[in-house]
């Protein structure tokens, strides 16, 4: 496998083939949008455990935390615990252009930091609220949804930023200080439910998809060790749209359609970045922690709700046979 250039020391391969079908891209282009934004991204991804979503030639993507056996030795890591797999992976972290160029040339297309900095695992940077409209609706629903938390927030006195997925929905941002896991797991909860109760016809709550009735779901499980796909990353999507941010009062006159690996770069040339726009870190009210503390937390829910479904069909007495 030939080398087709260098960049800050990373050998890059095989840079003029198609990136995935659909993207109308190639691995080049992928190349050099990270290169272009790297300055706007790496704030988002320096000192964070990192998961990319990788894809390569003939095969599926797929998501990788534990870093290969052939990263380079500079490569940056830390091993941590991983409940969902319940085993120890070593994560890299990725704080600087050498190490994004060596994901690119990886093929890894999409970056999910954790919400925590690796110097206070135990202390969330954000609350993170997922507006994920239903299947086949339009984005306008999941942005009427988004302005439910935003009012929600503000009645909390809590001030967030909004993003586009890069997918279908929105992500809000809250920064907060001085806060554990729990606490902020808990917030989150309240919050979603505020903003459930403000337009119920609307909003859902319901972690299970099927009970959820077609409305836009307010996921607040973005938390503890949770990854949400990092600002101005790209999607495995056709045409490869970004996640971008988007001031509220633009947020209807947009679609995540409008932000791409193709004119991210010249649009980040007069627009702001993510990291200046985010507000100050905020303090947590303590009542707003007790109340999430009363809602149960809805991934623990569904499974015992799960649980329960499966004993009563296996205690339930055979059908009579003709």
């Amino acid at each position: 496998m030939g080398t087709d250039e260098v960049r800050d020391g990373v050998p890059l391969t095989n840079l003029d083939q198609p990136l995935f079908p659909d993207a109308a891209a190639t691995k080049r282009d992928l190349v050099d949008y990270l290169d272009a934004v790297s300055d706007h991204l790496l704030p988002a991804l320096t000192g964070r455990p990192l998961s990319v979503l990788r894809v390569l030639r003939g095969q599926a993507p797929f998501m990788q935390k534990n870093v290969p056996k052939y990263t380079p030795t500079w490569v940056p890591t830390v091993t941590m615990w991983a409940e969902s797999s319940r085993r120890n992976v070593s994560y890299a972290l990725c704080n600087d252009r050498r190490t994004l160029l060596w994901f690119a040339n990886q093929r890894a297309v999409e970056y999910h930091p954790t919400l925590f900095h690796i110097d206070q695992p135990d202390s969330p940077n954000y609350l993170v609220l997922d507006i994920d409209p239903p299947e086949g609706s339009a984005f306008g629903l999941a942005v009427q949804a988004a302005y439910l938390v935003r009012e929600t927030l503000a009645a909390a006195g809590l001030t967030g930023l909004v993003k586009t997925s890069g997918a279908k929905g929105v992500h809000i941002f809250v920064p907060i200080t001085a806060a554990t896991v729990e606490e902020a797991a808990a917030v989150t909860r309240a919050v979603a439910a505020r903003a459930e109760k403000l337009d119920p016809a609307l909003a859902t709550t319901a972690y299970v998809r099927a009970e959820r009735g077609g409305k836009v779901f307010l996921d607040s499980t973005r938390v503890g060790a949770a990854t949400v796909v990092a600002t101005y990353s790209p999607r495995i999507r056709a045409g490869i749209p970004v996640s971008f941010p988007v001031p509220w009062d633009q947020l209807e006159q947009v679609a995540p359609s409008d932000f791409t690996m193709h004119n991210v770069p010249a649009l980040l040339a007069t627009a702001a970045s993510w990291s200046t726009l985010l507000p100050l870190p905020q303090t947590l009210a303590a009542d707003l922690v007790e109340e999430g503390r009363a809602i149960p937390i809805a991934r623990v829910q569904a499974m015992h709700e799960g649980k329960r479904r499966a004993r009563e069909q296996q205690q339930a007495p055979a059908a009579p046979r003709d």
